[in-house]
């Protein structure tokens, strides 16, 4: 049985999901407004409590604040949707959970973090697992065939695929669409209007969703500031400086901004990318700034309000949002084996685009590059890196691999450094 709409795409977070329900009795899926949870949620549910109904009553929510059983019986698993704008059924699925043996299982779904005021009394350990969806990978949406599989890689297989052809107005179709599921099969010409819709609803509805009173005006500036310096370590007095110089004499404090940042990350628009620290004998001077990352390259794209032609004719920022969109795909598969990605920069100015580790501490480098005739210096660029971290006591990689837009080939080069389109990239 599924409730699930009709047309529903499988995503990598369902087994973990199943997972979940099996092992805790229950789990959290969050992540931002529609990248979708609901849908997912309903895929492995047999019934459904919406806290907020379609027409935008809060008719359920009333009943559930008094009668909070209305809420948790069903056939189980039972989905609570937006379950944090009822904080207090957190606690009450935990102790269903103890009293009837993990025999009742329940999936909540929320797109924010309840404010502190209203928390669970109870972190839900051991009962409730908390699972992050982002928006959909090129492979969910069935725009990369996935025969490069990420989890293969680390397996000791070696990619050997033809991909799809590929150019740069397909590659600007897919940053601007973005992985909404809502709209993977809409006209190019239309494919923008969601994250447009969404950054505007942001930023209008800063001061309701952000559990703080905020300056619409100032949020906007700090989320073009984040879209200019996508995918990059910029500090807080770089998004300040930034920021500024849009708006002389309007300035905002260092603390100001760490809130609007943290701000973000409660909504799921924003996470940081961790810095990579290898455990060598001898000590490395590492760059330990995050890189902020938007939970979905279409984000930033209509928050620098880039069109087809003006992102074709401007490769520079093509390139930043491109390796926004392979840093999205490459969470979402690295998250489904378990393992977590990060990037390296150290202080001499050697640095990968990204680094996936996992758990037992095997680990690989991978560069990101929009054309083919980046390769060889982006390969170059790998081997540097790693024979350099190898040389200071980190344990080998398993893999070298860059990541391109516009190949036509997943293979492995003479140097032993793999090259794969993203459009073959799967999990």
């Amino acid at each position: 049985m599924t409730l699930a709409p009709k047309g529903y795409l499988p995503r990598l977070i369902d087994t973990r999901i199943q997972e979940g329900i099996q092992d805790f009795g229950a789990v959290c899926i969050q992540g931002p407004k529609y990248c979708g949870k609901t849908w997912s949620g309903l895929n492995n549910a047999n019934s459904v409590f919406n806290l907020m109904l379609p027409d935008g009553s809060d008719a359920n929510l009333r009943v559930a604040s008094l009668t909070p059983d209305l809420a948790l019986n069903g056939l189980h698993p039972r989905l609570i949707d937006e379950w944090q704008e009822l904080p207090s059924l957190w606690d009450a699925v935990r102790t269903r959970i103890d009293l009837s043996g993990k025999q009742d299982t329940y999936i909540l779904t929320g797109s924010s973090t309840p404010p502190v005021i209203e928390k669970p009394k109870h972190s839900g350990i051991g009962r409730i697992e908390k699972i992050k969806m982002r928006t959909m990978s090129l492979a969910e949406s069935h725009d990369s065939t996935g025969s490069v599989s990420l989890r293969g890689l680390f397996k000791g297989e070696s990619p050997q695929e033809n991909a799809p052809k590929t150019d740069l107005e397909f590659l600007t179709h897919l940053i601007i669409r973005g992985g909404w599921p809502a709209i993977i099969d809409v006209a190019p010409q239309r494919a923008g209007r969601l994250a447009q819709a969404y950054v505007d609803d942001l930023i209008s509805n800063s001061r309701e969703d952000m559990n703080h009173k905020r300056d619409s005006e100032k949020l906007e500036r700090l989320l073009r500031s984040l879209a200019r310096n996508v995918e990059q370590a910029a500090t807080s007095k770089t998004i300040i400086r930034d920021m500024t110089a849009d708006n002389e004499g309007n300035m905002l404090s260092p603390i100001t901004v760490d809130q609007y940042l943290d701000d973000l990350r409660k909504l799921f628009i924003l996470e940081d990318i961790p810095t990579w620290s290898p455990h060598l004998r001898s000590s490395s001077r590492i760059n330990k700034k995050p890189k902020y990352h938007f939970v979905d390259p279409s984000l930033p794209a209509a928050l620098l309000a880039v069109s087809y032609e003006k992102l074709i004719s401007d490769l520079e920022t093509f390139g930043f949002l491109f390796e926004a969109l392979c840093m999205r795909d490459l969470l979402i598969y690295a998250e489904a084996m378990g393992a977590k990605v990060f990037y390296y920069r150290d202080r001499e100015g050697f640095e990968a685009d990204a680094i996936i580790q996992c758990r037992d501490g095997r680990w690989a480098a991978f560069e990101i590059k929009l054309g083919h005739n980046q390769a060889d210096k982006a390969a170059e660029n790998l081997l540097t890196i790693t024979d350099k971290l190898v040389a200071k006591g980190a344990e080998e990689p398993v893999f070298r691999a860059v990541i391109e837009g516009l190949g036509d080939f997943a293979y492995v080069r003479e140097d032993g450094v793999y090259v794969v389109p993203i459009r073959v990239l799967g999990h």
